[in-house]
């Protein structure tokens, strides 16, 4: 079969057939970039193109947020604390895999999330345009994959708005004002999402993040996440579907209980099957093979053991390529206790195992 381009190699995958090889991403954090660099990735030249990934685009392109100042309150060697468009003050570390540590927030009641709904509206001029005209033709030219990132739902919220307790409790105690917020973020998403699409923006995706498990558990009872969260999750994928478009959800930790729910409301991938979580992608792919891609599945912990990895590997990618629906990567993000060197590897295999 002759060299696909990633866009060929994507639309194979969701369509449940073969292509000429599975296609080949993954996020590594800053960190390991860092690392990367030391080893002797090219500073002018993206990890994607040196390692010869598929080009897959999933940018944030929207802003629905309250607008907040966002400042910068202090910035050193180690760490850098600002605070962000939803009213949070966060502190991101410089050198680390680690995502921020929440210091604050605004929103953290019914009233202050009403008070915060008051600054929210989709105007055109929440469009990144001027990123869009610089590199849209460039995306379609070099055969990506397009999924804009959708921003809404519980994750986002707990870990970006509100605070990941003060959630967990109005989940229970006073959903309303949640519920309230969810709808607010996601209509106003898909407001400027359609204002890009007929600009002539098209892509062929929406992603969006909602963590809703952790180690073997889930944050909610499946009769809270039917109740209470569902609902937007439908209309997300509706609309995705609407544009003939396909609807791919990133959710980590152990969250086996909602995939029959998430097959039910169509849709079309999931990501990033956290091993180290309780999620074994080969038994997904015998379940619910049909109906899913598959997204990731390879357990990042095995990265820095060549022997571990190419085991584990080898194992998993025969099982999951099969008829198609596989994007290979990590169960997470690549991290810093990877080397260059082990990071390729990885890739080649990855390329040799995926043939078919």
């Amino acid at each position: 079969m002759k060299e696909m381009t990633s866009h060929e190699r994507f639309k194979r995958m969701f369509s449940h057939q073969d292509a000429d090889r599975i296609p080949i991403i993954d996020s590594p954090w800053d960190a390991t970039i860092e690392r990367w660099h030391r080893e002797g990735l090219p500073e002018e030249q993206s990890y994607i193109d040196y390692f010869g990934l598929d080009h897959f685009v999933s940018p944030r392109l929207t802003d629905n947020s309250p607008r907040y100042p966002v400042q910068v309150l202090d910035d050193n060697e180690k760490d850098t604390t600002y605070t962000s468009e939803w009213g949070v003050t966060m502190r991101q570390w410089k050198h680390a895999s680690s995502t921020p540590e929440f210091l604050s927030h605004t929103i953290v009641n019914a009233d202050t999330w009403y008070k915060a709904k008051e600054r929210i509206s989709p105007t055109r001029d929440r469009v990144n345009w001027d990123y869009l005209q610089k590199e849209y033709k460039n995306w379609r030219e070099q055969g990506a994959w397009i999924s804009p990132v959708a921003w809404f739902g519980f994750d986002v919220t707990h870990s970006w708005m509100v605070g990941t307790e003060r959630v967990l409790v109005a989940m229970a105690e006073d959903p309303t004002w949640l519920v309230d917020m969810w709808r607010t973020e996601l209509e106003t998403e898909l407001a400027l999402l359609d204002m890009i699409w007929d600009a002539g923006y098209t892509f062929d995706s929406i992603l969006w993040y909602d963590d809703m498990g952790y180690k073997n558990h889930q944050f909610f009872s499946l009769r809270m996440y039917r109740n209470l969260l569902k609902p937007f999750h439908q209309r997300a994928i509706d609309w995705a579907h609407a544009k003939g478009i396909k609807a791919h959800l990133h959710s980590c930790g152990d969250v086996r209980p909602f995939v029959p729910e998430l097959v039910g409301m169509g849709l079309d991938a999931i990501n990033p099957l956290e091993v180290k979580a309780g999620m074994d992608p080969c038994l997904l792919k015998q379940q619910f093979g049909r109906d899913l891609v598959f997204h990731g599945g390879v357990n990042a912990v095995l990265w820095d053991q060549p022997e571990a990895i190419k085991e584990e590997m080898s194992r998993v990618i025969p099982v999951m390529k099969e008829n198609g629906g596989y994007i290979f990567s990590s169960d997470h993000s690549v991290p810093s206790i990877v080397s260059l060197q082990d990071f390729g590897r990885i890739i080649e295999l990855a390329k040799t195992l995926g043939k078919y």
